[in-house]
């Protein structure tokens, strides 16, 4: 019997291999959550370089979060990658769900990317 860990990666290598055979040359929007905090980041997986990131955890975004780990932060966090993004000179990603729901803060921080610019 697999572990929970197994499982959530296997997922994962589900999610990203159906993400490469469809993306073209866009690059990614990958979401990592835990418990405490939630991060994106918009990769080149061709030259496996890192345009743009954010996180709860950023000094810009610490002060003005009352909780990290919630709805409200990561609309935070989609909205500030969305904007570093732009600024880099990114306007189409792949979102890499990264084997997680899409629903509650990943849906939150992807709405909000959408919003900010990013097209998806």
């Amino acid at each position: 019997m697999l572990s929970a860990r197994e499982l959530q990666q296997r997922r994962k290598r589900r999610v990203r291999t159906s993400l490469r055979q469809k993306a073209g040359d866009r690059p990614r929007l990958s979401v990592f959550r835990s418990n405490k905090h939630i991060y994106a980041q918009v990769i080149d997986d061709r030259q496996g370089h890192t345009l743009a990131q954010a996180s709860t955890v950023d000094r810009n975004l610490r002060g003005s979060l009352t909780k990290s780990g919630d709805a409200d932060a990561a609309a935070q966090v989609g909205k500030t990658v969305a904007e570093r993004a732009v600024q880099a000179g990114v306007t189409q990603v792949v979102f890499d769900r990264g084997g997680y729901l899409y629903h509650g803060r990943v849906k939150a921080l992807a709405e909000a990317a959408r919003e900010s610019g990013l097209q998806f």
